[in-house]
């Protein structure tokens, strides 16, 4: 027996009239929320090396090998799908993807509020979720990325193990690894429902079938080699805090207060839950530090790894809220929605200036070259492949694998020998198999220059010759003959 208290039993028919009343609102509160995620092209790098990862992988690539990234292969595969269906010309597709995934997220917790605390908690927990879903800059809260995809994954495990579902959960549990290692930080809480179940064996080899099964599947659909290095084995590098100390302090602390102000109707009444030990979910504050663990892990604390923390304090304030007065749960509500609406100004009004010098060099880099040519750009912008529709010289589509730059990186750990293991040999040999009809050096003074990096260093030197620049971007073009 479950440790969850459950609500009275309810006829089909007053469950029907439920959901068919709370199913539009939470629909329309999650398109609304999602409206800047439509207002541009693309909002991060990292939808713009998902978006270049398909059309590579739709143009015959193999994931792990012609092209790599540190990552499992779920959102990879999706946005394929989505391009497959709709063109690869617009990230669109994949938006509506991310708002059915916000959606499923709502209706997951909501239907796990009710099941414990009633009707009202099932409404609080939807309606709280969404509104704090997007209490991040926009560019992370509003990209359709692997944490986005994550969220209804880790729902639907605590979802399944609060019903004894242990197959489905493990399942669950996979498919949030598969869309990013640090999903799989729910399956502490699914275990902790197993063991208050009462059937801890049986239901482990379920958990643990359910979970062994789409991982090794992926792997072997994949490259099992390539697939337990790029994510598992060969991240050491990046996964450290050495050499950008106060750059990821300050970046830990900024994320931490701009998701605190979106959480602000939310805070209150979970740390008073705490103090007066009421609550007693301790799955769901187990859910709350693993997931806060997977934020730490690596040492970034980019503001997209927060997402993760939305859903358990959305259930933990939903859980506090259930006996506080009414004016409390309605200040909640009003508060999180004031600041959810200034969170949605954000993402309409804020400029975006990357995206513009991304937009401009691809402009300027497909007048230049030739739609079958290959080119290599030297930055952290895998998007201008993207817009400028033109292929990737090689399978590394940003300097960070070849430095460990990271997106941030700004210590003495950045250069060749900080590279993913066996990177650079690789490296060397697609560009001298197929030499880029164009280069752009799109550092712009970063510790990963050229001439910090003596490889590219000297391949522009003998093979290449400065022909513009874009915005600080250098344009190599290839000598004749060379």
């Amino acid at each position: 027996m479950l440790a969850a208290p459950l609500a009275p039993a309810r006829s089909v028919t007053t469950r029907r009239a439920y959901w068919a009343r709370l199913l539009p609102v939470l629909a329309a509160l999650a398109c609304a929320t999602r409206i800047p995620s439509f207002a541009r092209p693309l909002w991060n790098p990292d939808e713009g090396y998902l978006a270049v990862q398909a059309r590579l992988l739709a143009q015959g690539g193999q994931l792990y090998e012609t092209v790599v990234d540190r990552k499992p292969p779920l959102v990879p595969w999706l946005y394929e799908a989505a391009f497959a269906v709709c063109g690869s010309g617009s990230l669109t597709p994949v938006r509506v993807l991310a708002v059915l995934a916000q959606l499923l997220t709502a209706v997951l917790l909501a239907s796990l509020a009710r099941r414990r605390w009633g009707d009202t908690a099932g409404r609080t927990a939807g309606v709280l979720y969404l509104l704090v879903s997007v209490g991040l800059n926009p560019e992370d809260a509003q990209a359709a990325t692997f944490e986005v995809f994550i969220l209804p994954c880790t729902a639907a495990a605590m979802w399944c193990a609060d019903r004894g579902r242990w197959g489905a959960a493990g399942t669950a549990v996979a498919c949030a690894f598969l869309a990013k290692q640090t999903g799989g930080a729910v399956l502490l809480p699914a275990a902790v429902l197993l063991h208050r179940a009462g059937t801890p064996r049986a239901g482990a080899l379920r958990l643990a079938a359910g979970l062994a099964v789409p991982v090794l599947c992926a792997a072997l659909v994949t490259d099992p080699a390539g697939f337990l290095f790029w994510t598992v084995t060969g991240s050491a590098a990046y996964a450290s805090f050495t050499g950008s100390e106060l750059h990821v302090l300050v970046r830990a602390v900024a994320n931490t207060a701009i998701l605190a102000v979106a959480c602000a109707g939310l805070i209150p009444p979970v740390v008073r839950s705490l103090r007066t030990a009421r609550s007693k979910a301790a799955d769901l504050w187990l859910w709350l530090a693993s997931s806060a663990a997977a934020v730490v892990l690596g040492f970034h604390f980019f503001g997209h790894y927060y997402l993760q923390l939305t859903a358990p304090v959305a259930l933990l304030a939903t859980a506090a809220l259930r006996t506080a007065p009414r004016e409390r749960l309605t200040g909640a509500v009003v508060t999180s929605a004031c600041c959810c609406t200034l969170f949605l100004a954000w993402g309409l009004l804020a400029p975006r200036p990357e995206l513009l010098h991304a937009q401009r060099l691809a402009s300027v880099l497909a007048q230049r070259t030739a739609p079958a040519d290959r080119v290599l750009v030297w930055g952290m912008h895998p998007e201008t492949y993207w817009l400028a529709r033109r292929t990737p010289a090689t399978r590394y589509l940003t300097a960070g694998l070849l430095t460990n730059y990271s997106g941030g990186r700004d210590g003495p750990q950045v250069g060749e020998k900080y590279a993913v293991e066996g990177a650079w040999p690789v490296f060397r040999a697609e560009l001298a198999g197929r030499a880029p009809a164009l280069v752009v050096d799109d550092s712009r003074g970063k510790p990963y220059a050229p001439d910090r990096v003596p490889s590219l260093r000297r391949l522009l030197q003998a093979r290449y010759e400065e022909v513009g620049t874009v915005d600080g971007a250098v344009l190599y073009a290839r000598i004749p003959g060379g």
